[in-house]
């Protein structure tokens, strides 16, 4: 009994620490985003998306699909430093939904001179040969 206990125990911490450090991975993922916005990289904050037609950007716009119109959407939004301004996020909650999947919420905010701009997004992260990308994302 008492190693059946302590089987069941042992795996359960080995779960909790394969999804700390999943979702450290994926909070990585987020930090490159800041980074390469703050530096008025908008080519590098898209490595973080999936690169295929099927991704899903939800915007005040609607829907775009694909990796390439979504690069094209950011660089039409955001054409310079001035309009990118300084990129800030807060997590509000990340849940595993499966070993390939997460779902991640959170608030964004703009600290610009031309207006700050902020709102909340939801992502859907799944594992791709090994790596994260966000596949879908629903920022307003």
């Amino acid at each position: 009994m008492k190693t059946y206990f302590l089987s069941i125990l042992l795996f359960c911490s080995i779960q909790l620490l394969a999804q700390t450090k999943t979702e450290k991975k994926i909070l990585s993922l987020l930090k490159v985003q800041d980074e390469s916005w703050n530096t008025g990289d908008i080519n590098a904050f898209m490595e973080t998306y999936w690169k295929n037609d099927s991704l899903m950007f939800i915007g005040k716009s609607g829907v775009t699909y694909g990796w390439q119109n979504t690069l094209n959407n950011y660089k039409k939004g955001y054409p310079d430093t001035t309009a990118m301004g300084k990129l800030d996020f807060t997590l509000i909650d990340i849940k595993k939904l499966s070993r390939k999947y997460y779902h991640v919420v959170g608030k964004w905010h703009l600290k610009r001179s031309i207006g700050d701009l902020q709102g909340h997004f939801t992502l859907l992260m799944q594992k791709i040969k090994g790596k994260w990308y966000i596949i879908a994302d629903h920022s307003s």
